[in-house]
């Protein structure tokens, strides 16, 4: 199953929610999310600075992370943004492969 990374970011009122609810609420609902396109929560931690949340969720297909990504920020409340995760023995097999690129103006 693919892995993400996810990287949340609260707005004021999500950020209410979390702390009126606390952070095991917060972590729950990501789960129960994604149970909802088939997914599972490997990781959650919280953060300060650029992201308020993160971690790593194993996702069916790119469908099911466009459809949970959507759903998070629809809600008004949380944008996520997830970043597809490559494997060693991906970048092991990608690195065996010859692209052929010519530069601009080359």
């Amino acid at each position: 199953m693919p892995k993400y990374l996810f990287a949340a970011k609260y707005t004021v009122d999500g950020m209410k929610g979390v702390m009126k609810e606390g952070g095991s609420k917060r972590r729950e609902a990501a789960d129960q999310l994604l149970k909802s396109v088939g997914g599972r929560l490997e990781s959650f931690y919280y953060a300060f600075g650029d992201m308020d949340a993160c971690g790593v969720v194993d996702v069916p297909d790119q469908t099911s992370a466009v459809s949970l990504s959507a759903a998070v920020n629809a809600s008004g409340t949380t944008t996520i943004k997830l970043t597809p995760l490559i494997t060693v023995e991906e970048v092991d097999q990608a690195v065996k492969k010859t692209a052929q690129y010519r530069p601009p103006g080359k």
